[in-house]
C-alpha cells in the first residue's frame, strides 16, 4: 500500500458495506433529501450520527465552562481531550501536536502570521498556483512585509505540479514550502512524502493543505513527514472546525499567537480565539465513526481503524469514479480538469463548459442532482489553465457514502444537460 506516501493507491480489495455506511448518516433518513443525489461533498460532507449524538449530548448535558471540578464541566473537558488524543493517534502524531480552530482558513491565517515574524530579511517562501485561496492568499500577503514569495506553477494543460520544478525554486533562502495535498478543482493527488523530502533536504519547512484529501480517509500524517497538515472537520463528517497538525519542533520554533500564559502548550499557541468546546468535543465522533467503520469491516481500533477505513473507502470511490471520468473525458463539449485516471485523483471532478457552470448546476437540480458551479475559491489554478472565470466550472464531488446508482443517475442527468 502506498497510502502512507500521500497517494490514493490501496492494496486492499475489501467490499464496503454501503448499506451500513449510509445508515450512519442521518441525512439519508430525511424525507426532504429522499431522491436527491449529493454531489457537492467537496464543499462539506454530511455529518455522521456519532458526531451528531455527541454534539447533542454536549449541548444538553455539558454546555458549561470545561475543566472545573464538578461533573458536567469535568466530563465536557474530558470529551474535548478525548477528541484530541484519539484523532491524533489516528493521524500518527502526538496528542499535543493536534490543534482545533474555527476553520482551516483561520488556522492558515494565524499560522502565516507566526511565520511572518519567524522569517528574517532576505528569506523566501514557495507557494503554488494550484491551491484553494485559503492556502494561497495569506502566504502571498507576506510579500507586503518584504518576504520573497516564489510560485511553483502548474502545467497549464494538465493542472499538475511537477516536483522536478522545485530544483529551480528551492535554495538556501527558502524557509517554507506550501502546497495542497489535493486540489479542490484539479483533483490530482500530490505525493506529500516525496515533495516534503525534497523540501527538507533543501532546508525548508513544509505546510500541506489536506482539506480536499482528508474526506477520503485519514492518513498517517506523521509518516508523511510534513511540518504542518491542515484539514476541515466539516468535510470529514464532523462539525465546523479546522484541524491542524503542527510538529513540536516547528511549533515551538514559531512565535506564540495565543495568550501569553498558554505559550508552553503547543495546541494553544495557534488558537488565539480559544476552542469552541462543543465542536471540539463532537470531533471525537469522527474517531467513533472510523472505529465503528473498521469494526464492521473486520478491523481493529485506533490508527489501524483509520488505515483500514481509508483503504476500503478508497477502493469504493475509485470503482465509482472511473466510469464518470470516462464519460466526461469522452464528451467533446466538456473539458475535464485534472487526470482521467481515478487512481491518481480524488472523486472531485471539475468540468469547464461552453457556458455558465452555475446555470448548468441549476439545470441539474430538477434531475435530483445536488452540485455547484463557480470558481470554488480556485481562481488561480483555473485561470492558469485558461478557464473562463466568469463561466466557472461545474464541479461534482462525492465520498464513500455515495452509491453506484447515484453516479449512474448523475451521468444520465449530465447527458441531458451538457
Amino acid at each position: 500500500m502506498l497510502a502512507h506516501r500521500g497517494l490514493f493507491l490501496s492494496a486492499t480489495q475489501m467490499t464496503m458495506d454501503i448499506a451500513w455506511v449510509r445508515s450512519q448518516f442521518p441525512a439519508f433518513e430525511v424525507p426532504s433529501l429522499d431522491g436527491q443525489a449529493f454531489f457537492e461533498n467537496a464543499g462539506g460532507s454530511y455529518t455522521c450520527r456519532q458526531v451528531v449524538d455527541r454534539q447533542h449530548r454536549f449541548y444538553t448535558e455539558r454546555k458549561v465552562q470545561p475543566y472545573a471540578p464538578y461533573d458536567a464541566s469535568r466530563k465536557g473537558g474530558e470529551e474535548m481531550d478525548e477528541a484530541r488524543s484519539r484523532l491524533a493517534a489516528m493521524l500518527g502524531v502526538a496528542t499535543h501536536e493536534l490543534s482545533f480552530g474555527p476553520s482551516t482558513t483561520q488556522n492558515t491565517y494565524v499560522l502565516s502570521q507566526a511565520v511572518r515574524r519567524w522569517l528574517k530579511p532576505g528569506e523566501a517562501i514557495v507557494v503554488t498556483n494550484q491551491d484553494h485561496e485559503a492556502n494561497s492568499g495569506p502566504w502571498r500577503r507576506l510579500a507586503e512585509e518584504g518576504v520573497e514569495v516564489r510560485e511553483w506553477q502548474i502545467d497549464p494543460e494538465t493542472g499538475l505540479l511537477d516536483p522536478n520544478d522545485l530544483e529551480n525554486l528551492l535554495d538556501e533562502n527558502v524557509r517554507l514550502l506550501v502546497f495542497p495535498h489535493c486540489s479542490n478543482v484539479v483533483g490530482a493527488i500530490n505525493d506529500v512524502a516525496e515533495i516534503t523530502s525534497v523540501a527538507h533536504a533543501a532546508g525548508a519547512r513544509v505546510v500541506v493543505d489536506g482539506v480536499s484529501y482528508a474526506p477520503h480517509g485519514f492518513l498517517d500524517v506523521g509518516a508523511l513527514g510534513c511540518d504542518v497538515y491542515l484539514f476541515s472537520a466539516y468535510k470529514t463528517y464532523g462539525p465546523h472546525q479546522g484541524l491542524m497538525v503542527i510538529r513540536e519542533d516547528f511549533g515551538f520554533d514559531l512565535p506564540n499567537q495565543g495568550h501569553h500564559f498558554n505559550g508552553d502548550t503547543l495546541y494553544y499557541r495557534f488558537t488565539p480565539a480559544g476552542p469552541d468546546h462543543a465542536q471540539v468535543a463532537a470531533c471525537a465522533g469522527m474517531a467513533d465513526y472510523m472505529e465503528d467503520f473498521a469494526a464492521h469491516h473486520g478491523g481493529g481500533p485506533g490508527a489501524d481503524a483509520a488505515r483500514l477505513a481509508h483503504d476500503v473507502m478508497r477502493d469504493h470511490e475509485v470503482a465509482l469514479l472511473q466510469p464518470l471520468l470516462d464519460y466526461v473525458a469522452a464528451k467533446n463539449s466538456v473539458r475535464l480538469i485534472g487526470p482521467a485516471d481515478a487512481a491518481l485523483r480524488a472523486p472531485t471532478v471539475a468540468m469547464a463548459l461552453n457556458g455558465s457552470a452555475e446555470d448548468a448546476a441549476a439545470t441539474l437540480a430538477p434531475h435530483g442532482i445536488m452540485a455547484g458551479g463557480g470558481d470554488f475559491y480556485a481562481g488561480r489554478p483555473l485561470g492558469a489553465m485558461g478557464v473562463d472565470l466568469d463561466a466557472g466550472v461545474l464541479r461534482v464531488s462525492f465520498v464513500h457514502y455515495t452509491q453506484e446508482q447515484e453516479v449512474a443517475k448523475l451521468i444520465a442527468a449530465l447527458d441531458q444537460v451538457l
